[in-house]
């Protein structure tokens, strides 16, 4: 009889120790943009832009996540918990990207669970190659890259090798017609989502202060095999793909509700749409749908351009979390954009 390995024992609470550079072995950080005390401390009789409580996710998803947080001693409840499931499905990216690089794959929060503040500057910057910036944070709660963070990240992505991959999440309901909400919400199907639910208010301060012309929109619903239910493949425009971000990957994981990054300047030369994702057209109509599309942009890449040295990628967080899934394409992107 086999047994599984026990579990590396887990720390919290300790300070970032800086990693060597060493030539081939990518440094990766990633930084969760949110306030997780403002996330948490919503007020849970509003309908709209907050988190699911974890009573919510259990109802909703039951018996899924019974095992791990039915006893209210062993995990915590409310909107604190449902976001204590995204650190534990980061683990097997971090696992991933560490056996590529040789390096540990830190997690920074702008404000973590027990208040402590960390904008972006020179203390995450300076041991880093590849910063990854997820735009989990409601817009409601207000955060905003300030210019000094603006201003570090430029002279960051001014060096040699490094790259920004930016994750801002869907923006549901982004409007005052009720009846509108209600049809985007048909249309992606998950009961957990509030009609209005608008994310990344950092990554648009961000993406604006850098010049990047994205703007994250809507919660589209993915097309699924209809017999294996696997995703359907991307739309890859491997031609334009001269990094190998895509090299050996066909799908991406399944979401419910997944943003399209609409370019906002038009004819824009600056900024490649390298993979597209094909939308579930037997779901109700979505006012994206009915405009005639087929398919929202999933994966943006600006590639050095003037004083900019650094790649910027803008693709959706959920893409680096195991929550909704991951098979070996997924696994495969994650080595890719590694090295």
């Amino acid at each position: 009889m086999t047994t599984s390995p026990r579990p590396a024992p887990r720390i919290y609470n300790q300070t970032h120790s800086p990693r060597t550079y060493s030539k081939g072995k990518k440094r990766v950080s990633i930084y969760i943009a949110w306030s997780y005390p403002a996330e948490a401390n919503r007020a849970v009789d509003d309908l709209d832009n907050r988190y699911s409580t974890m009573a919510e996710v259990r109802r909703v998803s039951w018996p899924n996540f019974e095992p791990l947080a039915a006893d209210p001693k062993n995990f915590l409840h409310g909107i604190a918990g449902s976001l204590e499931l995204f650190f534990r499905a980061w683990v097997e990216f971090q696992q991933v990207v560490g056996e590529t690089t040789g390096h540990v794959v830190p997690v920074f929060q702008r404000c973590d669970q027990a208040g402590y503040q960390l904008p972006i500057d020179d203390r995450i910057l300076e041991d880093t190659d590849i910063l990854m910036v997820f735009g989990l944070d409601h817009s409601i709660t207000e955060q905003e890259a300030s210019a000094e963070e603006i201003a570090a990240i430029k002279k960051f992505l001014a060096r040699e090798g490094t790259s920004l991959i930016i994750g801002p999440h869907h923006d549901v309901g982004d409007t005052e017609d009720l009846g509108t909400r209600h049809l985007e919400y048909r249309h992606h199907g998950d009961r957990l989502v509030p009609r209005q639910q608008a994310f990344g208010r950092y990554t648009r301060s961000l993406m604006q202060g850098l010049g990047i012309p994205v703007e994250n929109r809507y919660g589209l619903r993915p097309m699924r095999d209809k017999e294996t239910h696997q995703m359907a493949p991307l739309s890859i425009n491997r031609d334009l793909d001269t990094r190998g971000f895509f090299e050996g990957v066909t799908t991406f994981n399944y979401h419910m509700h997944m943003p399209h990054y609409a370019i906002t300047e038009e004819d824009s030369k600056s900024i490649h749409v390298l993979a597209k994702q094909p939308i579930d057209l037997t779901r109700p109509p979505h006012p994206f749908t009915d405009a005639g599309n087929k398919e929202f942009n999933a994966f943006n890449w600006m590639p050095p351009q003037g004083e900019r040295a650094g790649d910027v990628m803008i693709v959706d967080s959920t893409i680096f979390s195991t929550l909704f899934g991951a098979d070996e394409s997924l696994k495969r992107f994650w080595q890719n954009i590694a090295k």
